[in-house]
């Protein structure tokens, strides 16, 4: 028989229990990351803990995983990767939690590490400065300290320890609740704010739309008879708003054209550096071109055509005069991506641009502005650099670029392609039903499209005029349909004389091929 207490023995404390511990380690975790992220939104917007880490995600992911989150998530696969890191955070600060209660200061110490850990991603960026890491460090001793409080204020376990009195700060369970709530609604609604908040980018683009750019010395015009004028289809130019935008960068550049120059070096006979003035006087250009994501599977949208408006990089180039032997230029964007792109694809007669304009306007942040790459015939990986500050004229035998570096091919060509747009659903009236869509092999040229119903014979397709070689092209076939299902697949011929493949292969390492293949019920 157990003996009671003595009458003075200090009562035991109950150790808070682990569902209270997990939402304090939550809470203690946004409120962590709402004080980085604001810290980085006032003074270092480019030191962005989460931005930080979503870029070295990015940079670590292999080609196989950047292919399944463009697939599942297409142009929306950023905002699935912050959606993923939250949810890994919050995980993290729950077992936080948890191990603070049971082994104090180890939860503590693992929400510091998680700051160690993003002030290193920080510090990995191309324009890291001195001070970039210390939002994350911030983040992470905030965390800690706050995970400290609020477990030290949890309500006990309760039934499970009947003879143990609650902490001496601990709080009920209905106001320690209370308070977690406030304190992770505080993190996130800091968060929002940061997110949201952008000095910077409310200059730029206030300085962007009061810009106007000089007129092209040879205006790009679009033929009527380049639109068949079928509901669904994929119009001839892409809307700024509708065009696909597949980049590495979670927090866009924010550039003052001001700000803005262009280095040309490496094997040159002269270095040249072009400020956006000097860019602006030179003789404009504009042009019709379709630009393609490496990515695209066969069928799919990471496609579109705009008309470009800016300087060929052949001008450029040839003032600086690049050395026999050099056989590359390696583009590098303000935040650090580097493509390379053959120097010949930006010495010929094609329409490579330095491009500031797009569809009439001042390229949009989120496509380049001020200075961006457009280069026919080449998909963006190795050629479209974004917000480009600089070009190097090298050798592939000495210079390596982002996603060749990660397993993708050096030069990447477009491949020729075709794609189904109408009918947009999977089910029709049955009899004369139309089939259209558009194909592509920029820098070659379309001459035709054919379609094949079931195991029917293949059918030609009328094509709209093009606009150029450069841009993709409208085609539309009728076809009867009886009441049932159908396959409906096309295929398109190049102007070199090649057809389409029908060999089925993922777009790693050098684009996707195949024939688009829809399934339509007729009734």
């Amino acid at each position: 028989m157990s003996r009671p207490a003595p009458p003075h023995a200090p009562a035991a404390h109950a150790r808070p229990g682990d569902a209270a511990a997990a939402v304090a380690g939550v809470a203690a975790a946004a409120v962590g990351a709402g004080t980085g992220e604001v810290l980085a939104a006032l003074f270092a917007p480019r030191a962005s803990p989460v931005a930080a880490v979503g870029s070295a995600l990015i940079d670590l992911a292999p080609a196989w995983a950047k292919d399944l989150a463009i697939a599942a998530f297409g142009t929306s696969d950023k905002i699935a990767l912050l959606a993923g890191i939250a949810v890994v955070l919050a995980a993290a600060a729950a077992g936080a939690g948890a191990l603070q209660a049971r082994r104090p200061p180890w939860g503590a110490a693992l929400l510091a590490a998680l700051g160690l850990l993003g002030a290193a991603a920080v510090a990995t960026r191309a324009d890291a400065s001195a001070l970039s890491a210390l939002p994350a460090l911030a983040a992470g001793a905030t965390a800690a300290a706050v995970l400290v409080v609020l477990v030290r204020r949890a309500p006990g376990r309760g039934p499970a320890a009947p003879r143990r009195a609650p902490g001496p700060h601990a709080l009920s369970r209905r106001s320690f609740l209370a308070v977690a709530a406030v304190a992770a609604l505080a993190g996130a609604g800091a968060v929002a704010w940061a997110a949201t908040r952008s000095a910077g980018r409310r200059t730029v683009a206030a300085v962007r739309a009061g810009l106007r750019l000089p007129p092209a010395r040879v205006p790009a015009t679009i033929p009527s008879d380049a639109d068949l004028g079928i509901e669904g289809l994929a119009p001839v130019r892409t809307p700024n708003a509708d065009f696909y935008r597949i980049d590495t960068a979670l927090v866009v550049p924010e550039i003052d054209p001001a700000d803005w120059s262009l280095r040309i070096h490496g094997l040159v006979e002269r270095e040249l550096v072009v400020s956006w003035d000097e860019l602006l006087s030179l003789p404009l250009e504009e042009h019709v071109v379709t630009l393609a994501c490496v990515s695209n599977e066969v069928g799919g949208d990471l496609v579109g055509t705009a008309v470009w408006r800016g300087l060929p990089v052949r001008d450029l180039l040839a003032r600086a005069g690049p050395l026999p032997g050099a056989d590359m230029v390696l583009s590098t964007s303000h935040d650090g991506f580097t493509a390379g792109t053959p120097l010949e694809a930006l010495t010929d007669d094609r329409a490579a641009l330095l491009a500031v304009g797009m569809n009439g306007e001042p390229l949009p942040v989120e496509h380049g502005f001020p200075v961006r790459m457009v280069v026919p015939g080449l998909y963006g990986y190795v050629s479209a650099t974004k917000w480009v500050v600089d070009l190097e004229v090298t050798r592939y035998d000495r210079a390596r670029a982002y996603w060749t570096d990660r397993g993708w091919s050096e030069r990447g060509p477009i491949k020729l392609q075709s794609r189904i747009d109408v009918p947009r659903g999977s089910q029709v009236a049955a009899g004369a039903v139309t089939i259209a869509g558009v194909a592509w092999h920029p820098h070659v040229g379309v001459t035709g499209v054919e379609v094949q119903v079931d195991d029917g014979p293949w059918r030609p397709a009328q094509l709209a005029r093009a606009v150029s070689a450069d841009t993709w092209v409208q085609w539309a076939v009728r076809a009867e349909l009886e009441a049932g299902p159908h396959e409906v697949r096309c295929r398109a011929r190049g102007a070199d004389g090649d057809t389409q493949t029908p060999d089925t292969a993922p777009p790693a390492p050098d684009g996707a091929t195949g024939w688009h293949t829809r399934r339509i019920v007729a009734a």
